[in-house]
């Protein structure tokens, strides 16, 4: 997906731009307006306004709905952002689609709410979410392997990078069981292990685990595990995601409690 570069331009006391990026929080404001939170590719996380959102005749209504990835024109005057224009260009949820795709999309942007860069370049993140999602909506991969994907990977770019080269007590590469330490995020070997966070991993989980922290991208999604592999991956990658940012996800609650 081709991401286009961003347009500024300096409007008297505002600054005006042009960016692309998914909305991932919404709140009304009165009968008409939205204050929507969109994870953009320049600014990463920003707050803006989107004034007659909700009104029928307005062409921004779907393009600041959750979930939705859409250019915007946006004013900037102070602190506060001002949706000018913003046109779909893909919206990730409708009418159709599934309870749990929708949980887990949700908790996607959740992730970004508190992990994402404020202010500052976010593309790596939004070029990340947005390929989950496609994964998630197009039901391309297991829903908890794209959810252990986007936490591992995440958690990776936003300084939480887990060290899962070797042994981090003797050294050792690979054997057929090793433990990771979510705590602490390095591996141990049976020797070495230590700590009431350590979880065994064996060669599949470790191989898949160093694919998603270390691979480029463009293949960060092709590869494939056994479904009991599956889940052991997916509830090591939750555990670390919460215990490194100390946060309780609610929307992770909700997915939980679903599936």
């Amino acid at each position: 997906m081709l991401i286009p570069a961003i347009r500024t331009t300096i409007l008297g006391d505002k600054m005006g731009f042009s960016t692309d990026g998914l909305v991932i929080k919404e709140m009304n404001i009165g009968d008409n307006d939205r204050l929507v939170t969109i994870m953009t590719r320049d600014y990463g996380v920003i707050k803006a306004f989107a004034v007659g959102a909700k009104s029928i005749k307005s062409r921004r209504g779907s393009a600041t709905g959750l979930l939705s990835y859409s250019d915007f024109d946006i004013d900037k005057k102070g602190d506060t952002y001002k949706i000018r224009e913003a046109t779909v260009n893909r919206m990730f949820f409708g009418a159709g689609s599934d309870i749990d795709v929708l949980a887990l999309s949700q908790y996607l942007c959740e992730l970004c709410l508190v992990l994402g860069p404020y202010d500052e370049n976010g593309e790596e993140f939004l070029r990340l979410i947005l390929n989950s999602l496609h994964f998630i909506t197009e039901k391309k991969r297991p829903l908890a392997l794209i959810k252990a994907i986007t936490e591992l990977r995440i958690a990776s770019i936003s300084g939480y990078t887990p060290n899962l080269v070797a042994c981090d007590g003797c050294g050792e590469f690979e054997a057929d069981v090793m433990y990771f330490n979510t705590y602490e995020g390095v591996l141990y070997c049976e020797n070495c292990r230590k700590g009431e966070y350590c979880k065994e991993i064996n060669p599949a989980v470790l191989k898949a685990m160093r694919h998603i922290v270390y691979s480029k991208l463009e293949s960060l999604y092709s590869f494939e595990i056994p479904e009991r592999e599956t889940k052991i991956l997916s509830d090591i990658t939750e555990k670390y995601i919460t215990l490194q940012t100390e946060h309780k996800f609610t929307t992770l609650d909700f997915y939980n409690s679903i599936i």
